[in-house]
């Protein structure tokens, strides 16, 4: 019994540490997509076609 708890302890720990990455991750991805539309929309005038 004992062999099951410590399992899931285990996967519990990893499964907070997984979600945190993701999380920084996505929150990461979020901040540079902002700034990159943020510098086509300013630069939007210097675009000839």
């Amino acid at each position: 019994m004992e062999r099951i708890y410590k399992t899931m302890r285990n996967t519990g720990a990893a499964s907070i540490a997984v979600g945190i990455v993701v999380a920084s991750v996505g929150l990461t991805a979020g901040i540079i997509a902002i700034i990159n539309g943020a510098l086509l929309l300013k630069r939007k005038s210097e675009i000839t076609f």
